[in-house]
């Protein structure tokens, strides 16, 4: 009998040059990085990288929107489990993060490559629409767990914004001092913040 040989899906090729190109970011830099480099480390050929993406650009804005889409998708399912506060934010302390995707995982790397979309002023609109998509998510997480618990609701988009900036600043000091900031610092802040503002939620986007 013949053997029946299966082609990747377009979501199986993406999802192997997102791994190809974390690899190779990491080794090379994001400036040195070519594309023939990201397609034979995903194992695949340079027409191959070419029949997904159009350049390295279109690829990290791609690479961009399915971290935020694959943290909302986290997120919102964790949610409909863990409505309260409280529970949300043990929940997101046990949550496995080492399954995240390649941008989950290297928060160095993250910050890299949204420093090389804004560095373009014409690539910025893209980054904007990560960002906005970050702050609704933790300003629905917010608004659904304080309403839930039957306290009094902040408000919700701009506690979500303070919320991201405070969770991006501790995401940078981490790379910066590890020593001094654990990584739990962003949930153990906002369990301060809980007792000393009477309850506000949040969201780990990553």
């Amino acid at each position: 009998m013949s053997r029946v040989r299966t082609r990747p899906t377009r979501d199986d090729t993406r999802e192997k040059l997102f791994e190809g190109a974390a690899r190779v970011f990491e080794e090379q830099g994001i400036g040195g990085a070519s594309i023939e480099a990201i397609a034979a480390t995903a194992g695949f050929t340079r027409g191959a990288f070419y029949s997904n993406f159009m350049s390295k650009d279109e690829l990290i804005i791609a690479m961009l929107e399915e971290h935020v889409a694959q943290s909302i998708r986290r997120n919102l399912d964790l949610l409909e489990k863990h409505k309260d506060p409280d529970d949300f934010i043990q929940a997101l302390k046990s949550m496995d993060r080492t399954r995240q995707d390649p941008l989950g995982r290297a928060p160095l790397l993250h910050m890299e490559m949204i420093l090389y979309v804004a560095r373009a002023e014409r690539r910025r609109p893209e980054l904007a629409k990560r960002l906005r998509a970050r702050r609704n998510l933790v300003a629905e997480i917010v608004e659904t767990t304080m309403r839930n618990s039957g306290r009094p609701a902040p408000n919700a988009a701009w506690t979500g914004a303070i919320l991201l900036a405070l969770e991006d600043g501790f995401r940078l000091h981490r790379l910066v001092d590890p020593e001094t900031t654990p990584a739990d610092s962003f949930l153990r802040a906002i369990t301060d913040l809980q007792r000393a503002l009477g309850g506000v939620s949040g969201a780990s986007c990553d």
